[in-house]
């Protein structure tokens, strides 16, 4: 790879740990509104839906700002738009406003939708499409290290001794609660007004960084003329990938935002479960390191994702057949298991779109609505049937189209461009 490659890649390796910082700061998040709003669980679980929704709402007007705006005014833009939201969620959860947090919840997922719309395909070409899962699975380490810390640095920052204080508001009066519940809600301002302050100085030094501009259009054509059709319609590979992606994100984050509702289910202490996050976490740092050695020398691409798929189906069911902290221990292994998804079906799903790339990017982005919609039906179902059945119910199915995909679904629109 050229230096000039070289250092692209470092660049976007600092935009993927923001990436990562802001997605999966979500879990703590969760229990952190919780209290704050003095919310029930399908009401606090409203900051996932709210941040993954706006990528369906954002993603094609993302992709068109970004051709508009071109590379690097475009990524310095999401970053800024990240700092508006960044802003917003610290102050209205200071003043305890949650429709106010949600909003800005809601701009951290437009600024994040523009940067994935970029940042995805930009990794994918920046060298040949058969080792993109090599390079995401590089800039997917910078985002699971950050995954990793959010939590920490939230759960220590933030939900220092949540456990004792939510027995003190359980016990107070009126008053005395309400006075509780603004001294913890305020200590999200100061960690939320500096992270908008770090986007800014971000979006100031990619305006200046050594990103080279790349054209979609030339760098990812099909060999066989696929990316002269007409149509986004003539590639059905791209939207059985969206659909992939979209029950993918489902369980990556029910089983790493939802896994400290799931502890709670066994009746595991909020000062625990509120770092269990980081677990799964870890789990997808593993994952990243096992595929990037082994793709492509040992496995292809789409054989690495079926494994990885089999491997989601085993981890769900034990964690369906088990109990407390071994069931939770399999729900954070699902992290192993989701690893290197991202990494293959992105490629996969964009390979040959020619000048469809940016549209087919938004798309595949706009997939990432998945998380909103699968942690929240568990979340809803959870309230009526037995938690470990409902997280079994909802994941098996999503990883066994994940594996529909890897065998088959991803060859569908080459088998369409080689008829045409």
């Amino acid at each position: 790879m050229s230096n000039r490659n070289t250092s692209a890649l470092a660049v976007t390796g600092l935009l993927f740990f923001i990436i990562g910082f802001f997605t999966w700061i979500n879990g703590p998040l969760i229990t952190f509104v919780r209290l704050a709003f003095d919310l029930n669980e399908v009401n606090a679980f409203l900051v996932v839906f709210v941040f993954y929704i706006s990528y369906f709402v954002l993603a094609l007007p993302a992709a068109a700002v970004m051709r508009a705006t071109g590379l690097k005014k475009g990524l310095a833009l999401s970053l800024l738009v990240m700092a508006v939201g960044a802003a917003m969620f610290g102050q209205f959860s200071t003043q305890r406003w949650y429709a106010g947090a949600l909003s800005g919840l809601f701009v951290i997922g437009g600024g994040l939708a523009l940067l994935q719309t970029a940042v995805n395909p930009y990794v994918s070409i920046l060298g040949p499409i058969e080792t993109a899962a090599r390079r995401i699975a590089a800039m997917g380490l910078c985002n699971k290290i950050a995954g990793i810390l959010a939590p920490i640095v939230i759960g220590s920052l933030v939900l220092h001794g949540i456990g004792d204080l939510s027995a003190q508001v359980a016990a107070a009066d009126a008053a005395t609660k309400a006075q509780l519940l603004t001294a913890f809600a305020a200590k999200i301002h100061g960690p939320y007004m500096t992270m908008a302050g770090v986007l800014v100085l971000v979006a100031v030094f990619i305006v200046f960084s050594p990103l080279p501009e790349l054209k979609s259009s030339e760098a990812n054509a099909s060999t066989d003329g696929a990316s002269a059709r007409g149509s986004i319609f003539q590639f059905p590979h791209l939207w059985l990938g969206v659909l992939c992606l979209f029950v993918y994100v489902g369980v990556e984050v029910l089983a790493g935002d939802a896994i400290g509702t799931y502890g709670n289910g066994f009746g595991l202490p909020l000062d625990e479960t509120k770092f269990f996050t980081s677990f799964t976490l870890g789990a997808m740092l593993l994952g990243y390191v096992v595929g990037l050695v082994t793709i492509p020398r040992v496995f292809s691409q789409q054989a690495y994702l079926a494994v990885s798929a089999l491997l989601g189906v085993a981890f769900a069911i034990a964690a369906l057949l088990t109990h407390g902290y071994v069931s939770v221990g399999f729900v954070a292994a699902l992290g192993f298991a989701n690893a290197m998804m991202w990494p293959a079906i992105f490629p996969l799903a964009i390979k040959g779109l020619g000048r469809f790339t940016e549209t087919g990017s938004a798309l595949l982005v706009m997939g990432i609505a998945g998380g909103a919609l699968i942690p929240q039906a568990f979340a809803v179902l959870k309230q009526h049937y037995d938690f470990q059945w409902v997280f079994a119910g909802l994941a098996v199915p999503c990883y066994l189209y994940i594996l529909f995909f890897a065998l088959r679904g991803y060859r569908a629109g080459q088998r369409l461009a080689g008829r045409g």
